[in-house]
């Protein structure tokens, strides 16, 4: 008997396009043979789901359940693919944890922490990863550019300190920019975090369990035609080369892989998680924690699925497989 997935994308933030298309690929790829899918796009309250006769069925978020004519939808259990608020914050997990139904990424507190960019490099830093020196801003707590310039180094980054998908960040390189970029954040969060600019090369590492075996994806080494990674090159094919595996020294291929999938025990992960991080001369710096990532045909998790022999029916079959579990 085949089981009632649903797959969630959408969100609140401006990743909401990009998990509409993340959606869309894991609907596209799940089993048809092993389950009944059913995609849920969620905005604020509405949470719907769109038959493909143009049919809309409203969720009932009493018990996270379809009313469709005669016939009540239960889920076995959710994909999630909302990149951002409320599906990577942990927001969605805990009230899929107090309803009971398996879901396919971190659980509450791994979300919440990791999604929270500032108290990451904290928690990562005390499992021994380095990361750059950095300045949080609250909207609460004001802090002059001059007094920011005394304590971190041109050229810095501005972003938003909890989002995803570079939205709201700036590449700073005169004192005179800084204002500006501080305020472009703050559109997009309550809070700001500013690191110094580490020069290097920009490489990311996938990580996911099956079975209790850790699967380490090849790492990908990202070169941006733009001035860092932002929201245009991640999306555009043309504003940045991908290249799977990266063409690195083998002992920081290998260290980046080990240093992966020991945060990924390390921060209690589930599902399937990216690691973002910069090497130089000087060593590998922590950026980031992805644990909802971008999961369309030009994301950078499939194409290390790929580069690692994996189909995308594997991957979303393992993640459903594991959740379940």
């Amino acid at each position: 008997m085949r089981l009632n997935i649903a797959v969630v994308s959408g969100g609140d933030s401006g990743e909401f396009e990009i998990s509409i298309q993340s959606g869309l690929v894991v609907t596209k790829y799940l089993d048809p043979n092993q389950y009944k899918v059913y995609p849920i796009i969620i905005k604020g309250r509405e949470w719907v789901h769109e038959c493909p006769n143009n049919s809309v069925y409203t969720v009932d978020k009493n018990d996270f359940s379809l009313m469709m004519g005669e016939t009540k939808i239960n889920f076995d259990c959710v994909f999630i693919a909302v990149h951002g608020t409320p599906g990577e914050d942990g927001r969605l997990q805990g009230y899929f944890d107090m309803l009971g139904i398996p879901y396919t990424s971190c659980d509450q507190i791994t979300s919440s922490i990791t999604f929270n960019k500032y108290f990451c490099k904290i928690v990562v830093s005390n499992f021994g990863a380095i990361t750059a020196r950095s300045i949080l801003l609250t909207k609460s707590i004001e802090i002059s550019p001059q007094k920011i310039l005394n304590q971190l180094a041109l050229p810095l980054f501005v972003k938003p300190n909890n989002g995803g998908s570079s939205v709201g960040m700036s590449k700073i390189k005169v004192a005179e920019d800084l204002k500006l970029a501080i305020a472009k954040a703050f559109k997009e969060d309550e809070e700001v975090l500013i690191e110094e600019f580490i020069e290097g090369r920009e490489i990311t590492c996938g990580i996911l369990k099956h079975q209790g075996k850790v699967i380490k994806f090849p790492i990908l080494e990202i070169i941006s035609k733009k001035e860092f990674f932002d929201f245009e090159a991640k999306y555009d094919p043309g504003l940045a080369e991908e290249i799977v595996p990266a063409q690195i020294p083998e002992d920081v291929f290998t260290h980046c892989q080990e240093t992966s999938a020991k945060l990924y025990d390390q921060l209690n992960c589930k599902g399937v998680v990216r690691f973002d991080y910069i090497y130089n001369d000087k060593g590998m710096y922590f950026l980031e924690v992805n644990t909802v990532p971008g999961l369309t045909e030009s994301s950078l998790i499939p194409k290390m699925a790929e580069s690692y022999g994996m189909t995308l029916t594997e991957m979303f079959g393992i993640l459903v497989e594991e959740a379940i579990r």
